[in-house]
């Protein structure tokens, strides 16, 4: 959950110019490959045993859900579109103008296949109490973090989780790795 928090934080970050937060930027790429699991040493024998050759690396499976879901904000929203346009060029004016339909149409497949609701039950910048036993997945500690919990402090970002997800069926055989077909005007 925590990775999805941190992919639509980040997106909506590069979306509206700002700087993305700092613990993102620090994270370690991530390790994709499968490991194996570890080895017993081998029994002794009376002869020498070669080391086995390394397994080609496994390819990694790629959540359908999440390419069926860029899919959705790309028909509705062009988000795909705007996220690989290069904007520099633009007014600021002109980019509000894209962004007003780009948001339209992604909230819209927000609001028919995902529910998302606060991690936190409570206004940002309002005072809470994060307890002992606190799930770090939920809530991330920023600033001075010294000490032991209860920490007290002010709540920047009430935090998304996802309260319902309803994609449409995929049919057997349907590409997903297809985010928008080609259009070919005749």
């Amino acid at each position: 959950m925590h990775r999805i928090y941190l992919a639509f934080l980040c997106f909506f970050r590069i979306l509206f110019g700002r700087a993305l937060p700092a613990e993102v930027i620090a994270l370690p790429p991530a390790d994709l490959t499968e490991k194996e699991p570890p080895r017993l040493p081998p029994a002794p024998a009376a002869k020498p045993v070669p080391a086995p050759s390394p397994a080609p690396p496994r390819k990694v499976d790629v959540s359908p859900g999440a390419l069926q879901l860029l899919a959705l904000l790309q028909r509705e929203g062009r988000l795909v579109d705007f996220l690989s346009e290069d904007i520099d060029g633009y007014a600021d004016a002109d980019i509000g103008a894209a962004v007003r339909d780009i948001h339209k149409g992604c909230k819209k497949v927000l609001a028919e296949h995902l529910s998302v609701e606060p991690v936190l039950d409570a206004a940002e910048n309002e005072a809470v109490t994060v307890d002992p036993g606190f799930d770090p997945a939920r809530i991330r500690l920023v600033g001075n973090v010294a000490g032991t919990p209860p920490f007290k402090g002010t709540l920047r970002h009430h935090g998304w989780r996802a309260a319902r997800v309803s994609l449409p069926a995929l049919s057997d055989g349907f590409d997903v790795s297809i985010v928008a077909p080609a259009e070919v005007e005749l």
